[in-house]
């Protein structure tokens, strides 16, 4: 269940990180009407991977810890999750301003706040890559 867990975080890591430091820079250097076009069925697909990978994850981890895993994987599975709460308290409001936006008439703030989005899907980033990162410490440290 451990190996399992680490490929879900292993997972939503690689597509959080593949985002910040591929998809977001390449998208920025779009004008702002195509950075809005390409940036919301980008967000739509993303969630739709990244959601069920962090949810899953979580639980994977939860599992494992529940049958005999030890602390290092309870808190890899709760950094893991720990991206549902943050994205809907605090990425949410502002993906929802950018999804209502007209992508043919953009609001002139539409590449800050597409910046400032990059800036807290970072979060999310740090959050999965502090998840695999405590898996593989779990797996590597021996037993005391």
């Amino acid at each position: 269940m451990v190996a399992f867990a680490f490929l879900l975080a292993a997972l939503f890591s690689g597509a959080a990180l593949y985002v910040s430091v591929a998809e977001q820079p390449a998208r920025l250097k779009l004008d702002d009407r195509a950075l809005l076009a390409e940036w919301k069925p980008s967000y739509k697909r993303g969630a739709a991977m990244q959601a069920p990978l962090a949810l899953l994850g979580f639980l994977a981890g939860l599992a494992a810890w529940w049958f005999g895993g030890d602390g290092l994987i309870l808190i890899a599975a709760i950094l893991l999750i720990a991206n549902w709460p943050y994205t809907l308290l605090v990425v949410r409001p502002l993906n929802n301003r950018l999804l209502k936006m007209d992508e043919n008439n953009p609001d002139a703030s539409v590449r800050d706040l597409i910046k400032r989005w990059g800036r807290l899907h970072a979060v999310r980033t740090a959050l999965g890559l502090a998840s695999t990162l405590v898996i593989l410490l779990d797996v590597l440290t021996p037993p005391v």
